[in-house]
């Protein structure tokens, strides 16, 4: 299938430009909007070339049995144990509570596809996470959804909590998680991810990367969907998320 290279190449420049220049764009422009997966992914791959190495992903799934989604996260935007985020990093804050997959073994393109057991030889650790949501768009979730996949997911930044070198005990559709924000619980419950168990994604994916050019490689990070939607807060505030099994990862939201 054919690709409108000129729209793509417009759209990028137009998140490009609002990255760079810390404004929003208050829509998509008529006609730029992409017309399918295949155009949304190579609007972020287009961004991908100019934000540097790519060191990991997001994925997800609307329901257990839906297509999975993606984009490329970027060195830049993860950020392993720190206490604050830098400023200047997001633009909106929107909160979700996360299991990360880091991995020890590249897989690489091939010509047969990476199966389950590959996939989960390759899993090291499994870690609690804090993705923050953000926008090039004025607002959140006001365009279609092509557009919000190709502005590389919604993706502003990735807080990655302590290993846990156990991952295969983890029962992720029932791994206890609670949201803090401020010193106030607001979320308090067993799983919760649309997509349901996340070893589908990260095999779906293996091979939508390997496809892409951007295979998973050795160290990087993917995070499998929120379990706890998304909680959009003010800058400077304190974000504690707790999983029963992982641990506690925190956050200071820089302004």
């Amino acid at each position: 299938m054919t690709t409108n290279a000129s729209n793509i190449e417009a759209l990028s420049t137009l998140f490009l430009n609002a990255r760079h220049t810390g404004t929003c764009i208050e829509r998509t422009p008529q006609g730029f909007a992409p017309h399918d997966t295949i155009e949304a992914y190579a609007v972020q791959d287009r961004v991908a070339e100019t934000l540097g190495p790519v060191r990991g992903w997001k994925v997800g799934a609307r329901t257990p049995e839906a297509e999975p989604f993606c984009a490329p996260l970027h060195e830049s935007t993860i950020f392993c144990d720190v206490d604050t985020l830098p400023k200047g990093i997001c633009r909106l804050f929107g909160i979700e509570a996360e299991i990360v997959y880091r991995f020890c073994t590249d897989l690489l393109p091939r010509d047969t596809p990476w199966t389950e057991q590959e996939v989960r030889a390759a899993i090291a650790t499994a870690h609690p996470a804090i993705e923050i949501f953000d926008s090039r768009f004025c607002v959140a979730g006001s365009q279609d959804p092509l557009s919000h996949m190709a502005d590389q997911g919604n993706h502003g930044a990735l807080i990655v909590g302590s290993a846990f070198e156990a991952w295969a005990d983890l029962d992720p559709v029932d791994e206890p998680v609670a949201l803090t924000i401020n010193g106030d619980c607001v979320q308090n419950h067993r799983g919760g991810n649309s997509a349901g168990e996340p070893i589908r994604l990260l095999v779906w994916l293996a091979n939508h990367a390997a496809a892409r050019g951007k295979p998973i490689r050795a160290g990087d990070v993917v995070t499998t969907g929120s379990m706890t939607g998304t909680v959009f807060v003010d800058a400077e505030a304190q974000v504690d998320v707790t999983f029963g099994t992982l641990g506690t990862v925190r956050v200071f939201l820089s302004e």
